[in-house]
């Protein structure tokens, strides 16, 4: 089965279900930030799955990208990613385990065809605060999976959330798939990172909200199946790693043709590290010191770097990220800005590359490369900390990784909390400061509409308890005058106490209306609309406050340019 038959296959199977399909969206999350990418299906559903009403229905599917750098040491296996798709399907307070259970289970037996033989489940296994799952055995057990090839695990194996202290969580089954290596140990199980076993998905059952006081049960139960993409065509096409399947086919043999020495792990490494590059770039990221720009920074020079140790002659970056924008076509990657962006990046580091590497070998460590010294080599040479640990583990030394992200964390205040500490995933923070802002947010856009040029689009956003940012479509810097009107704008429709309303409709009635879609190819047959007064009407998900009043005073602090064409403001509530 081809990459493109395993996604329609899937749609399709759970369509008949009752599904809903919900549309891929960004890889940049919208108001969620504790989280530089979107790094699970969940993550655009947030509101949803925390209770708010889905104008699409009680049960959605879709195939969401996604990305994670928490895992980058382990890139170059079999299995692990950075850029990945993950296959999704939602109950939002409709069927429960045994449900979830049986779609799960059919999908990949009857639809995919894997022997039942070969898969392995795993249950909670219960502790103080939560019971044994032995609803989702039973169920398994119905299905024939014998006893020896269920496994019960614990909270850190079989246990979902809460993101933070406190909010959604539950247990959780997952599936995977027998290799048919022996067992490492005799006490081997899929919790076990040998290789044996190969996750393909996980129903997360979520029935509890932790609070300060403990646990409670949801008023309405949640299912949430997140499948890997990748992982499941590796088993379906038999293939031994995922770089073997058919995604990876051309970057792979474009990496041969270009390389000297080929090395099928640095390989690996490239085709991972520009294919998350290539799709962080189309999101009009740019490589910078900073957040998404300074992950993309450190997936491209480590691309550059590996390239270099094949032999792969000085500017090949473009012609890899050519065959991956063909590859993906279905997602109509702006190649132009890619390459672009990619070309320039490639140039800045060749400057350094030669001298710090130079540098490197004059520098005499002791066994270990200190977190002022890796820094150095940073601010100096522009070595990402992956290049940094790449050339201590090939000279046998070590890095003061922690000492690294001290002394980056000092310097770059702008970041806030730094790349590392946000590569965690989280739910959106749906606290009574964000809803407000989120709500000035729509007022801010339609002011900006009204000072500025009515076909102003946003582009973006983020928002935390303490401040709201909001990049939108301009191409110069605005004026003091403007940005006075712009607050006196939002501060006067806050003033009036204009009601907050929400609405559901098909997309279709809300351009009638005169409401405004942010990322408009994104939405499903059904959208949430919320009406602010009759002045701002926006396509939307929430969370909103529900009166203007509540708002408090608006001022913006500041305004930067993103990009060519996209201004930043960043703004409070006082």
């Amino acid at each position: 089965m081809k990459s493109s038959e395993l996604k329609r296959e899937y749609i399709e199977f759970f369509k008949k279900k009752n599904h809903k399909q919900v549309k891929d969206s960004s890889l940049i999350p919208e108001n969620d930030p504790t989280v530089l990418f979107t790094t699970a299906g969940m993550h655009p559903l947030v509101p949803y799955l925390l209770g708010q009403e889905h104008p699409q229905g009680k049960r959605l599917v879709n195939s969401q990208k996604c990305l994670r750098t928490d895992d980058i040491k382990e890139v170059g296996d079999n299995s692990h990613l950075t850029f990945f798709e993950m296959l999704g399907n939602w109950s939002l307070g409709d069927y429960w385990k045994e449900e979830a259970i049986t779609y799960t289970f059919e999908f990949f037996t009857k639809i995919l065809g894997i022997d039942k033989n070969k898969l392995n489940v795993t249950c909670f296994k219960g502790d103080k605060e939560s019971p044994k799952d032995v609803e989702s055995y039973n169920n398994y057990k119905k299905k024939g999976i014998p006893d020896e090839k269920i496994y019960f695990l614990g909270k850190k194996e079989n246990w979902w959330g809460p993101a933070g202290k406190h909010g959604p969580c539950g247990p959780c089954s997952e599936i995977f798939y027998d290799t048919g290596k022996k067992k490492c140990n005799p006490n081997c199980n899929p919790s076990c990172n040998c290789g044996k076993y190969v996750e393909l998905g996980n129903n997360v059952f979520m029935e509890y909200n932790k609070t300060s006081r403990g646990f409670e049960r949801l008023k309405k139960r949640v299912v949430d199946f997140g499948g890997g993409f990748e992982r499941i065509l590796m088993m379906l096409q038999n293939k031994k790693n995922v770089f073997e399947t058919d995604l990876f086919e051309d970057i792979i043999r474009i990496i041969k043709e270009l390389s000297k020495n080929y090395n099928e792990n640095h390989a690996r490494i490239i085709a991972d590290h520009l294919r998350a590059s290539c799709f962080i770039l189309n999101e009009k990221i740019k490589p910078s010191n900073v957040e998404q720009g300074y992950i993309l920074r450190r997936l491209l020079r480590r691309s550059i770097r590996y390239g270099k140790l094949m032999g792969i002659k000085d500017n090949f970056v473009c012609d890899i990220l050519k065959v991956i924008i063909n590859d993906y076509k279905e997602f109509d990657l702006d190649k132009e800005f890619i390459l672009r962006e990619a070309r320039d990046e490639e140039n800045k580091f060749k400057i350094t590359l030669e001298r710090g590497l130079k540098e490197f070998d004059k520098m005499k460590f002791d066994k270990i490369i200190s977190g002022m010294d890796a820094f150095y080599l940073y601010q100096s040479f522009g070595f990402p900390i992956e290049v940094i640990k790449d050339l201590a583990k090939e000279r046998g030394l070590k890095v003061n990784e922690k000492g690294f992200n001290k002394e980056f964390l000092k310097h770059q205040e702008v970041s806030r909390k730094g790349s590392d500490i946000k590569f965690k995933s989280g739910l959106a923070d749906n606290s009574i400061e964000v809803m407000k802002l989120h709500t000035a947010t729509h007022l801010l856009h339609k002011a900006l509409q009204e000072v500025l040029d009515k076909n102003i689009k946003q582009k973006g956003s983020n928002i935390t308890k303490e401040r709201l940012r909001f990049d939108f479509s301009f191409d110069r810097k605005l004026t003091e005058d403007e940005i006075k009107k712009a607050e006196d704008l939002v501060n006067s429709k806050i003033k009036k106490g204009l009601k907050v309303v929400k609405e559901e409709m098909s997309v279709s009635e809300a351009k009638k209306k005169g409401a405004f879609g942010i990322f408009e190819d994104k939405y499903g047959e059904k959208v949430s609309v919320y009406s602010i007064g009759g002045y701002s009407k926006e396509i939307c998900a929430g969370p909103h406050a529900k009166n203007t009043k509540e708002l408090g005073n608006f001022k913006i602090k500041k305004q930067d340019s993103v990009s060519a064409g996209v201004r930043r403001i960043k703004a409070i509530l006082e």
